[in-house]
């Protein structure tokens, strides 16, 4: 909600209008100035060895090929995938808070933009990584580059998969460069209050930022531009993602609702691990008077409507599989519901549609408690959701003399638990080294707080003193 229209209707502005500038740039940059508290260090220590154990198992893997995983005929798409769909998912909300929010001038979005970017970031750098192991041999990977080569091989363009490739590093790269643009101004701030080595750093990160009109003038303009570019991406990216299994002729996965159902989900999941993140950030770094309850409550109705959104093609599914008049995509929707994966099928329902439901009562939308396990079980959920696509198509084919039941193995825990390490270790830096919340932003909110808090006649005069 914008502010003018906040006050208006008696709300609280998004940032307490007693706050100065100086207050703003000092509060947001004091985690980049002190030393990590244990919280922080511990954190850390956690995830460098989750992601150390991560590597152990994935070079153990290498040596003995991907016989110590689960998959097994028929299931040839086993937890990598699914853990490659459910961290592209993960990525989406960074660029809708950033773009989308930003085109249709949503203010609230400022305080939570800088966070939500540098999520989309490193979840992508996770799902990077499975498709290269999941091919078994990676030192080969350069075949699957389109270059003119001796072997005269292409990649075949028609393939939804290499569509993947395309989509996902297209991707990366527009959010890494709209994360960057948006860092200048506060690599500015923070190389004028660093000294040394710091501030040669910060100083070259900044580009040489001066805060002229300017320079104001093209920041605008290539954050508006990268915010144009960045928002078709949201839509496409996780569609194209769907068209693995969508262009397929397998039942439970040849199907139309697949691209707009795996947006929907994306943006449903990559809300929740936002929220799951700020609540953690506010608390460790201080940060409540930034990262407010009205934020928090915002994000909260928009996972209740991609909830009931994700559910609504829940029972799109299940209606069209029986309507289609064919007996094994009937099968194989009956077979998710009360077949051997029963268990994923409710855990992914439960989670992803019972869970979120509580966010029609304002008192848990602002209930910190309940936002955080609301957040966890939507995420919960939709790694099941994945696996229940995945691996419930796949492990009853056409014929019952190939059937099999896909079981987990330490190296798929061990792989998936170490993917959230290597997650949450790339974050706990970005809050360590970079300003977790955007300066420059808030302060623009911050300037309009202070035009509501004026009387009419300074407030229309612009008099606004710090």
């Amino acid at each position: 909600m914008n502010e003018p229209v906040a006050a208006s209707l008696g709300e609280p502005p998004l940032i307490d209008h007693r706050k100065t500038f100086a207050d703003v740039t000092a509060d947001v940059a004091a985690p980049t100035e002190r030393m990590p508290g244990m919280m922080w260090k511990a954190a850390f220590g956690v995830a460098v060895v989750l992601v150390i154990q991560m590597v152990a198992t994935i070079g153990y893997q290498f040596v003995n090929g991907l016989g110590i995983l689960g998959i097994m005929h028929p299931v040839g798409w086993g937890t990598y995938i699914t853990n490659f769909v459910f961290w592209i998912g993960i990525g989406h909300a960074g660029t809708l808070i950033s773009a989308i929010l930003h085109l249709f001038r949503q203010r609230w979005r400022t305080a939570i933009n800088r966070s939500a970017e540098a999520m989309t970031i490193f979840a992508v750098m996770t799902a990077g990584l499975f498709p290269l192991i999941h091919v078994g041999r990676p030192w080969f990977a350069y075949w699957l580059v389109p270059y003119p080569n001796w072997r005269l091989l292409w990649v075949n363009f028609r393939s939804p998969l290499v569509w993947d490739v395309f989509a996902v590093s297209t991707y990366f790269t527009i959010s890494l460069c709209f994360w960057y643009v948006g860092l200048i101004p506060d690599f500015a701030s923070l190389r004028d209050r660093s000294t040394g080595w710091r501030r040669a750093i910060y100083g070259i990160a900044s580009l040489g930022w001066r805060g002229s009109e300017r320079h104001w003038q093209h920041y605008e303009r290539a954050y508006m531009m990268l915010a144009g570019l960045s928002t078709p991406l949201v839509l496409s990216v996780h569609s194209i993602v769907s068209f693995d299994f969508a262009t397929s002729i397998l039942p439970g996965w040849h199907t139309t609702i697949f691209p707009p159902y795996f947006v929907a989900g994306a943006i449903f999941s990559g809300f929740a691990m936002v929220v799951t993140l700020l609540v953690i950030l506010r608390k460790v770094f201080k940060m409540e008077e930034y990262v407010t309850l009205l934020h928090l409550e915002n994000m909260n109705k928009i996972i209740l409507v991609t909830g009931m959104m994700v559910g609504y093609a829940y029972a799109t599914e299940f209606f069209i599989a029986q309507y289609s008049g064919s007996e094994f995509e009937r099968f194989t929707f009956l077979n998710r519901a009360g077949g051997p994966y029963l268990w994923a099928y409710w855990t992914m329902v439960t989670c992803n549609v019972v869970a979120p439901q509580v966010f029609w009562f304002k008192k848990f939308r602002r209930s910190i408690p309940v936002m955080f396990v609301v957040s966890l079980l939507v995420n919960v959920g939709m790694w099941f959701e994945r696996f229940t696509i995945i691996i419930s198509s796949l492990h009853r084919d056409f014929l019952p003399a190939n059937w099999g039941y896909y079981r987990f193995t330490f190296a798929d825990w061990s792989v998936l638990i170490g993917s959230f390490g290597w997650f949450f270790m790339w974050f706990l830096l970005f809050c360590r080294f970079f300003p977790a919340i955007s300066i420059a932003e808030v302060k623009s909110v911050l300037w309009t707080a202070k035009q509501n808090a004026l009387p009419a006649g300074k407030r229309a005069a612009g008099a606004v003193h710090d």
